[in-house]
């Protein structure tokens, strides 16, 4: 038996009461995965959604799995479809649940239903900020720098990225 893959995934939701949506999908994932590593929670600015979106709440976990990327994913989208996700096929289109797989161990992938690494991860402050809260010196794959050192390398005007309290 294969030892199990690191996968990193990024959780966001802006409708609706996000942070129950966001507890009800980390409960999913651990349901499907086992125990995760999470982040702190995040609020942050819509990055390339319609004008007027509201604020997301953002998080990363961590999993382990012995289950393909493509598994990953399709575990991931019945969890979003689950919690209400519609998709309208409207990029950026508000959500209540989007789960992202960024990165599944150094694997390079890129099919029509998922890429890997994530091909923005690496320029989304709401993804390596709580990233760097699990492991600041992961490096996603094809990356030179840690998602510590991407983070730091990140413009000054940039949306908004603040840490939610409960």
């Amino acid at each position: 038996m294969s030892a199990p893959h690191t996968v990193f995934l990024s959780l966001g939701s802006n409708t609706g009461d996000r942070l129950a949506t966001l507890e009800s999908a980390c409960d999913g994932l651990a349901e499907a995965f086992g125990g995760l590593r999470l982040s702190q929670l995040y609020e942050t600015e819509p990055v390339g959604c319609p004008p007027g979106s509201p604020l997301f709440l953002n998080a990363c976990v961590a999993i382990s799995t012995d289950n393909t990327p493509q598994q990953v994913l399709e575990l991931c989208r019945g969890i979003e479809q689950a919690l209400g996700r519609k998709r309208t096929g409207e990029y950026g289109a508000p959500r209540t649940c989007d789960i992202d797989v960024i990165c599944y161990d150094d694997s390079v992938l890129s099919t029509p239903e998922l890429t890997l690494p994530h091909p923005r991860a690496h320029v989304r402050e709401f993804v390596l900020r709580p990233l760097c809260d699990i492991d600041p010196q992961l490096r996603l794959p094809g990356q030179a720098l840690t998602v510590s050192e991407l983070l730091a390398t990140l413009p000054a005007e940039r949306p908004t990225v603040t840490p939610f309290d409960l």
